[in-house]
């Protein structure tokens, strides 16, 4: 499986920073990164950072969820299929929310070929001390990358005071108390400790339990049916029964009397069905927190 990072971080926070960074650690220990951008025409990027020889995709309209989603998906595949590659980074563009940019990563057709490490999120230590400046949505879309990331760098950290850092770091760790918090200036951050997180996905077949992880974080699961079919009714009826904090899923569900399996979505509480002309492999992705402890879907 290919380790995956997602950087995340608000516009301007030091994402392109870190990036340059760690794939320069990654080539000192020999392995082959690939990128995914999404901010085309305007990268403050050096174009010696990604050197010829590392497969490299840059999205245009600097989105890559919602309606981008298909798109990056196409490219992760492309990569899969074409690149040699250790370490897939991507990095999403500041106005992403996490939870769309985990969206973006995830397809039934490669799931289980991507190994998710987590949320890396660059915060701007000193907009963070003015946040109040910001308008309500955006400082609710700023506050959202911090709270779902798997590791946080207050970043910047050189701008402030001892004073302001200690309280940067006390407040970005009452918004999330499950991340490691690393004071870093431009970007810096130490490969062991990327290499250090514990990957979210947890795959299991749709008739076995499985016992809960403790993790409260945003992650996945993949689930694969084998040899169930379910109504639409009744596969709804558990859909229904979730909890609020299941944002996505999406995949390909085994219905009764209908040949192939059948592409399902879900995203804030709307379900949308498709009929799939190939057989398509029945697995569905289900992207949220506390994932882990979801009740089997043990629909007969």
């Amino acid at each position: 499986m290919k380790d995956v990072y997602l950087f995340s971080g608000f516009l301007g926070s030091g994402k392109t920073s870190m990036l340059t960074n760690v794939i320069r650690q990654l080539k000192e220990k020999n392995l082959k990164p690939a990128v995914i951008m999404n901010e085309l025409g305007k990268l403050p990027f050096d174009s010696q950072a990604v050197e010829k020889d590392i497969p490299l995709k840059e999205m245009l309209e600097g989105c890559i969820c919602c309606s981008g989603a298909e798109k990056t998906e196409a490219q992760i595949q492309s990569l899969l299929l074409d690149s040699d590659f250790d370490v897939l980074i991507i990095e999403t563009t500041g106005a992403a929310h996490p939870v769309e940019a985990l969206d973006a990563v995830y397809s039934p057709l490669f799931a289980d070929k991507l190994n998710v490490k987590g949320i890396v999120t660059v915060a701007d230590s000193k907009l963070w001390l003015h946040r109040d400046t910001l308008t309500p949505q955006v400082r609710s879309l700023f506050m959202e990358q911090i709270r779902h990331a798997h590791l946080l760098l207050a970043n910047k950290t050189d701008l402030l005071t001892d004073a302001e850092q200690a309280q940067v770091v006390y407040e970005l760790q009452s918004l999330n108390p499950h991340a490691f918090i690393l004071q870093t200036t431009n970007g810096r951050v130490p490969l062991s400790l990327l290499e250090n997180l514990k990957a979210t996905t947890q795959m299991d077949k749709a008739d076995i339990v499985k016992a809960p992880i403790a993790s409260m974080q945003l992650g996945s699961r993949l689930v694969e049916f084998t040899d169930m079919e379910f109504t639409q009714e009744q596969f709804e009826e558990w859909v229904r029964a979730l909890p609020e904090t299941i944002y996505r899923m999406k995949g390909y569900v085994p219905i009764e009397g209908i040949k192939n399996p059948m592409l399902f979505q879900y995203a804030y509480g709307m379900v949308q069905w498709l009929p799939e002309y190939i057989k398509m492999p029945a697995k569905l992705v289900i992207i949220g927190e506390n994932v882990g402890s979801l009740p089997v879907i043990g629909i007969k």
